[in-house]
C-alpha cells in the first residue's frame, strides 16, 4: 500500500517534543499505526495489546510490562489495559523527556475514563479520521483548517463529477483507497464484523449481533439528518434506550459525529436534536447497499451522502491540523436552515452544502435569516459543483467542493 503524508505529522510531532505522553485517538482501520510507526524514531520500541502475550503482561504485570517495552515506546490498542494507565503516569512523573510514551486507541469511551482518571495534564490527546482529499492526493502537509474566504484557493485536483463520486463511494479508509472496487464488500463486511468484535463487544453486551449491524444500516440511511432515536428503534425493533446506548458507541468509536444545532443559548444546544453524519461515506455507501458509485451518484441518498462527505472534509481539516472546531447546524422556527456554522473568535462562518453546478443566490437564503438573529454572521460559502468560484452576494461565494 503506498503511503501517503498525514497532515497531523506536524502536529505529533510537535506535541511529542512538549508533552511526555502523546495518545492519537481515532476509529479502526483509520492509519495510526503505519503512521506513528513511519515518524517514529528507530529508538522507539513497539508493543501491540492486540498481541495476546503482551496483553496479559500488560493487564497482569503493569510494572514488568514497562520494564520490558522500555522509553521511548509506542503502545497500540491501549483501552485493552487500563491498568497500564497508573504506571504511564508514575513514569511520567519520574522522568523529565518528552515524548516518553506514544499510545493509539480506538474507542474513545474507555480512553477518556482512563485519561482522565490517571493522564490528566500529563497527555496531549489528538484524534486522526480515514484520508482528507488533500493526503489521497499526496498534499497532506499543505492542508489548513477550511473556513469561507473572499478568495477559496485551492490546490486539489479537479474532478469530474463520475470522479467525486467513485471518491465518495469507495470511502476514506487507507486500507481500500488503493485497492481494486471489486475488493470493496469485502472490505467493508470484514470491517463491520471486526468493528463488532474488537470494539462494540468489548463496550456493551451485544446480545444479538444481527439486530446491530440492521442498526448501523438504519442510521447510516439517516446521515445528514436530524437524530429521532424512537423512529431509529422503532425501524430496528429496538427499545429506545438501546437505541441511545448504540449510538453512543457509535460516537465514541469515531464512526458518527453529532453536529449540534446553534442556538444564542448554550445550554439549549446541549438538549435540541443534533444532526447525525457518519464519518466514512464508503461506509454508508455499504450499510445502505449503493454496491456502485453511479448508482450512488443518481440514487435516493445522493445529495445526502453529498453533504456527508462535505461536513467529514471539513471535520479532518481541523482535526488533522490537532484543532477541535466548534461547529453547528441552524434551524429556525419557520425551518429555515444552514447546513454547517463555524464558530471562531466570535464570528459565525455558514455553510450551506449543495448538489448543485448551477448555484444562485436563493440557495444561501438562510444566510439572511441568520443575520437577523445574530449580528456576528462572518463570510459564507455555499460548496457544491460549481466549476469555479463566484460571487453570490458580497458577503458569500458559490466554491466547488475541490476548493474546500
Amino acid at each position: 500500500m503506498l503511503y501517503r503524508e498525514r497532515t497531523l505529522q506536524r502536529v505529533v510531532l510537535k506535541a511529542s517534543d512538549n508533552f511526555k505522553i502523546v495518545l492519537l485517538t481515532g476509529m479502526r482501520q483509520v492509519g495510526k499505526t503505519t503512521f506513528l510507526h513511519h515518524i517514529a524514531s528507530n529508538e522507539r520500541v513497539y508493543a501491540t495489546l492486540d498481541n495476546p502475550r503482551d496483553l496479559t503482561l500488560a493487564k497482569n504485570e503493569s510494572d514488568f510490562f514497562l520494564q520490558t517495552y522500555k522509553p521511548p515506546v509506542m503502545i497500540d490498542e491501549i483501552q485493552y489495559a487500563p491498568e497500564l494507565f497508573p504506571y504511564i503516569k508514575m513514569l511520567a512523573d519520574s522522568a523529565d523527556i518528552y515524548g516518553l510514551v506514544w499510545l493509539t486507541g480506538s474507542q474513545q469511551f474507555e480512553l477518556m475514563k482512563g485519561v482522565s482518571e490517571s493522564l490528566a495534564g500529563r497527555v496531549v490527546i489528538i484524534n486522526m479520521l480515514g484520508f482528507s482529499v488533500y493526503e489521497r492526493d499526496g498534499l497532506g502537509e499543505q492542508q489548513k483548517p477550511f473556513l469561507p474566504a473572499f478568495e477559496q484557493p485551492s490546490i486539489l485536483k479537479r474532478r469530474s463529477l463520475p470522479d467525486t463520486y467513485k471518491i465518495i463511494w469507495k470511502g476514506a479508509y487507507p486500507e481500500i483507497v488503493d485497492k481494486d472496487d471489486d475488493q470493496w464488500t469485502n472490505f467493508y463486511s470484514s470491517y463491520i464484523k471486526t468493528y463488532i468484535e474488537r470494539d462494540v463487544r468489548h463496550i456493551a453486551n451485544i446480545n444479538n449481533e444481527q439486530d446491530f449491524v440492521k442498526f448501523l444500516s438504519v442510521v447510516a440511511a439517516r446521515t445528514a439528518q436530524e437524530l429521532n432515536i424512537a423512529e431509529i428503534a422503532r425501524d430496528v425493533g429496538i427499545a429506545p434506550n438501546t437505541a441511545k446506548a448504540w449510538l453512543s458507541i457509535l460516537e465514541s468509536s469515531g464512526i458518527v459525529y453529532m453536529l449540534k444545532p446553534y442556538f444564542k443559548n448554550v445550554s439549549k444546544r446541549y438538549i435540541k436534536r443534533p444532526k447525525l453524519y457518519f464519518m466514512d461515506t464508503g461506509l454508508v455507501a455499504y450499510l445502505t447497499s449503493w454496491n456502485t458509485s453511479e448508482a450512488l451518484e443518481t440514487g435516493a441518498m445522493s445529495g445526502a451522502i453529498f453533504e456527508t462527505f462535505v461536513i467529514s472534509e471539513i471535520i479532518k481539516s481541523y482535526h488533522h491540523n490537532g484543532l477541535f472546531p466548534a461547529l453547528y447546524y441552524y434551524r429556525d422556527n419557520g425551518q429555515v436552515e444552514i447546513d454547517l456554522l463555524i464558530e471562531q473568535n466570535g464570528k459565525l462562518y455558514p455553510i450551506e452544502i449543495k448538489k448543485t453546478s448551477n448555484p444562485n443566490k436563493n440557495d444561501i437564503a438562510g444566510f439572511e435569516k441568520l443575520a437577523n438573529y445574530t449580528d456576528n454572521v462572518d463570510y459564507g460559502a455555499l460548496i457544491c459543483l460549481t466549476d469555479k468560484a463566484r460571487p453570490l452576494t458580497a458577503r458569500a461565494n458559490a466554491i466547488s467542493i475541490w476548493d474546500i
